[in-house]
């Protein structure tokens, strides 16, 4: 996994509350492959009609937006069913970071565990970001994960995130990785509980 410490990139207003992971990703692009890519299907029923048109309104469909790297939506981002796949999407779309006043815990466990920041700001500090992005399509942010900061222009936000998700960010650890972490505390666990429990310990094969 890559790791994530400061991402300079176009950002896109997505002004969305309760956007959930059947929006993220609707339900029958779960039988597509992952090696087959799901940045494509990311959004796909409000990106498009029911005839496949691109809604040229939608956001990610405007030019300025269609190679964004960060988005900015509402309240409860992400929230709805667990499935992982609405992260696929997101990430490969191109999405590196969501800012948004709170998301759903399941999705914010799974973006830290493919890469993707979940950074949480104030509701209205989420308003103004939108309000800038408006005001400027194709504004670039700068998203710091060592300053837990965001830059727009000469404003900044700072924002929060669980500090075990931010160090499994900075590191780029997975889960095997989060756990080889802690080589060192697990061996010495089980010295020090081999001699308090001698009895516990598989009996050596001569």
């Amino acid at each position: 996994m890559d790791k994530f410490i400061r991402l300079t990139a176009t950002a896109c207003p997505l002004d969305i509350v309760n956007l959930n992971t059947d929006q993220l990703l609707p339900a029958r692009f779960l039988k597509v492959p992952r090696s087959a890519g799901l940045g494509t299907a990311l959004l796909h029923d409000l990106r498009f009609d029911a005839d496949g048109r691109e809604r040229p309104d939608f956001p990610l469909n405007r030019p300025a937006w269609r190679e964004a790297k960060i988005v900015v939506g509402g309240r409860n981002f992400g929230c709805g069913s667990s499935r992982e796949a609405a992260v696929y999407a997101l990430c490969d779309y191109g999405i590196r970071c969501a800012i948004a006043p709170s998301f759903g815990d399941i999705f914010a466990g799974n973006a830290a565990q493919n890469g993707l920041l979940t950074a949480i700001v104030s509701d209205d500090e989420a308003a103004t970001l939108m309000g800038l992005l408006g005001e400027t399509p194709g504004r670039a942010l700068t998203v710091d994960l060592e300053q837990q900061m965001i830059q727009c222009d000469n404003q900044s936000f700072r924002f929060a995130i669980d500090p075990v998700r931010r160090t499994r960010l900075l590191n780029g650890w997975d889960n095997i990785a989060l756990t080889e972490s802690y080589m060192d505390k697990i061996a010495a666990f089980k010295i020090a509980d081999r001699a308090r429990r001698p009895w516990a310990a598989p009996a050596e094969s001569e």
